[in-house]
């Protein structure tokens, strides 16, 4: 374990006992009733006009001030009214208060029974308040203070709670009538009450006493362990050779639905009172996150359950033989202010870890068996988790955070460059400061591979963070250790032809050139979309180098041509043909001519009825094009071929001859064609086994021949009938049609 891990534990591990000073929020519960004398019943929210009768009823609040009980309006301006007016019931309050109690009393870090007793209902109308104050000790064994607030409209009021330094909000107004808001602090807490803006606010106080005894109990002082924490921590963020996070697990098991610093139980809670005050101080993150650690492996059965028993697979049949692979992730992430921290999953190092050791020799919390199946072994899958603290110096969050991946990274660059926007502050504001910083993590980490999803976006995305922000020493970075080194896809057109407009033009030009020249085997109509973007945009590019750059790597002879990539090249598109022209044509009319004629000599590969001629119609759309040389050449191409089918001859078959395409010499593949060559056979039937007709079956259709076949079904074996048809001359007289369409859209 890192040294400063070490220390941090040593000092947590002295606090002195669970809890925190001050607990407090809304919770949801069966509502008693409330019965005031001179008032009636309240309802829920508590009416206006119930509100002004309580205050008519009620007496004027008073305050201890040393060993005296006074009035002062200045120092508290608050309605009370006796507990004795005061009946409250209802079928299920009193199981509810005892539990909100002991759920009050463990937050609060006491162990022992408690129990409420009902000192007054406190009125505070509009403007009332209470300065810094104390409770007093009004019955023997009383350590802390329980309020509960009733629904009721008002605004203000906040509870405020201080003790040792630390300051404590609370804003406990229910917002429907079925919720109640409470408070727990110790009674040796410093606490006021905010004025109340608008409205009443009506509080039930209890005062928390042990039952049985009359012991004093003070609210935890971490004093020592806080000063020893903040020091360690200050020191972490320039220490060398440390982690950049470390984690603590915590005590207690907990659910993701249970998991936030609010609901911490025990010493968890302790631990927890001194981390995020320390944490703040020194400049450092905290949160609480679900630890997990996922392993898989190999299995073997166990030696004591050696055979398999009444045919089941049971899990203590088996017993792990070795383990595989391991994942530690960190998920289900909170922040002290209850709030979700918004980050994906997180990877964490063993290292990291306060101990390090602090998974092991625990059970599982799922583990599963599985049988051998075919050639693969018995094997298991397991999982432990614990909930832990998360915490980082500020200075490290952004290596921190770009250890979660770009589904985290990204969205928080956006929110700082948002921000940043928002602020028109100028580039050497912190907030830019800190999305170039987080960028340059991300740079450093981003993965090089060409092998990217079509609807992989995040390096456009990235590139469009940076123009907003105009760095243009990250956009460079950026082009050139990803674009051009084949981290690229169509979607980054848009974004790279933006960016290169804040780069120096000789800059842009060498870039875009590395960018197409690396990537048109890939690529290729992609890049002639990037192509036609850099020509529609006047960003002082030298044109001319970057379309001779792809006309250099245009896939030429498919049976020699070198590709960059080891995959299979896509085929060449129209549009790139189109795109091509019409980009080279508007930059130069010499470079128009080089494209055609690169076309034009590799007709394997830039096949006339797959890619010219359609290429050729699409910009026939295109009046002002038509002028162009090049396109001019692609046309004459393009009919140039059409009519050399149209005059070939076209007759329909006069007789059942038809072409032998079969390269098959078995005995059925032989007499079948025979059959084909055959003016006067219209029909040749083969009965065999299944086998034999598939074989034949396979072959026809493979070799495209004229043969429509069926299965006769009736005897065994059943019967292959194979009848010729006119597909051959029905494919060309469709293609002659087609061809005389598309003579006419060229003006042929």
């Amino acid at each position: 374990m890192s040294s400063i891990g070490t220390r941090l534990l040593n000092s947590l591990r002295s606090v002195e006992r669970p809890g925190d000073f001050c607990v407090g929020g809304i919770r949801e519960i069966f509502m008693p009733t409330i019965d005031v004398d001179g008032v009636g019943r309240l309802a829920f929210p508590v009416l206006p006009v119930q509100a002004e009768q309580l205050v008519a009823i009620a007496e004027t609040a008073p305050f201890g001030r040393g060993e005296e009980t006074v009035v002062d309006r200045e120092v508290r301006r608050t309605w009370q009214v006796d507990s004795a007016k005061v009946q409250i019931a209802g079928r299920h309050w009193d199981k509810t208060l005892a539990g909100l109690v002991a759920d009050m009393a463990r937050r609060l870090g006491v162990g022992e029974p408690v129990a409420a007793d009902f000192y007054k209902l406190l009125v505070y109308d509009t403007g009332s308040f209470f300065v810094d104050h104390r409770d007093t000790e009004k019955v023997a064994g009383m350590f802390a203070t329980l309020v509960l607030v009733l629904p009721s409209a008002h605004s203000g009021g906040e509870l405020v709670v201080k003790h040792l330094g630390r300051e404590v909000v609370l804003d406990a107004r229910p917002e429907e009538p079925s919720e109640i808001g409470f408070a727990a602090f110790y009674a040796d807490c410093v606490h006021e009450l905010r004025p109340v803006k608008t409205g009443c606010r009506l509080a039930l106080v209890y005062n928390l006493r042990f039952v049985g005894r009359s012991r004093a109990l003070k609210a935890p002082d971490y004093r020592a362990e806080h000063g020893r924490v903040v020091e360690l921590l200050r020191n972490w963020a320039s220490a060398e050779d440390e982690p950049d996070k470390l984690i603590v697990p915590l005590e207690h098991v907990y659910t993701p639905a249970e998991l936030s610093f609010s609901a911490l139980k025990g010493a968890d809670a302790g631990v927890a009172s001194v981390l995020v005050k320390a944490a703040a101080e020194a400049y450092c993150d905290l949160h609480l996150a679900l630890v997990s650690i996922e392993e898989g492996g190999s299995a073997e059965h166990s030696t004591y359950y050696g055979r398999r028993r009444w045919g089941r697979c049971e899990d203590e049949e088996f017993e792990v033989a070795e383990i595989f692979h391991r994942t530690l992730i960190l998920s289900e992430w909170r922040r002290p202010d209850g709030g979700e921290a918004g980050f994906d999953d997180f990877p964490f190092t063993e290292d990291e870890l306060c101990p390090p050791d602090a998974f092991e020799n625990l059970a599982p919390d799922e583990q599963h068996f599985h049988e051998a199946t075919g050639n693969e072994g018995a094997s298991f899958e397991r999982t432990y988790r614990r909930a832990g603290f998360v915490l980082w110096p500020t200075a490290r969050r952004f290596a921190v955070l770009n250890q979660a991946g770009l589904g985290t990274t990204l969205p928080y660059l956006e929110d700082l460059t948002v921000r940043w926007e928002t602020s028109n502050a100028s580039i050497q504001s912190p907030l830019w400061r800190e999305a170039d910083e987080l960028s340059r993590h991300m740079l450093r980490s981003w993965p090089r591979s060409s092998r990217r999803a079509d609807d992989d976006a995040a390096a456009g995305r990235m590139l469009d963070l940076q123009i907003r922000l105009g760095n243009a020493g990250r956009i460079d970075a950026l082009l050139a250790e990803l674009s051009a080194e084949g981290h690229y896809a169509a979607l980054d057109n848009g974004a790279i032809v933006r960016a290169a407009a804040l780069l120096p033009a000789a800059r842009a030009t060498e870039l875009l050139i590395r960018i197409v020249s690396r990537n048109a085997s890939a690529h290729l109509t992609a890049c002639g979309d990037l192509l036609t973007r850099c020509v529609a945009a006047p960003a002082g590019l030298t044109l001319e180098q970057i379309g001779q750059a792809l006309i250099d790597a245009m896939p030429g002879d498919p049976t020699t041509q070198q590709q960059v990539d080891v995959s299979r090249p896509a085929p060449v598109k129209p549009g790139f043909v189109v795109d091509l022209l019409t980009a080279t044509s508007r930059i130069d009319a010499g470079l128009a001519a080089r494209a055609i004629q690169h076309l034009m000599a590799w007709p394997k590969t830039y096949k006339p009825d797959d890619v010219l001629v359609p290429a050729a119609l699409a910009i026939a759309k295109l009046e002002e094009r038509r002028a162009w040389p090049a396109v001019a050449r692609l046309r004459e191409a393009a009919l140039d071929h059409l009519r050399r089918r149209v005059a070939l001859p076209l007759e329909a078959p006069r007789d059942w001859t038809r072409t032998n395409p079969l390269k098959c010499t078995c005995g059925d593949c032989r007499g079948l064609g025979a059959f084909l060559t055959a003016p006067d056979q219209q029909q040749w039937r083969l009965k065999a086994v299944q086998d034999r007709r598939t074989h034949v079956e396979q072959r026809v259709r493979s070799a495209t021949c004229d043969l429509d076949l069926t299965t006769e079904r009736r005897g065994s074996p059943h019967t292959l009938v194979a009848t010729k048809n006119q597909a051959s001359y029905e494919r060309r007289a469709r293609q002659r049609r087609q061809d005389l369409e598309h003579i006419s859209a060229l003006g042929g």
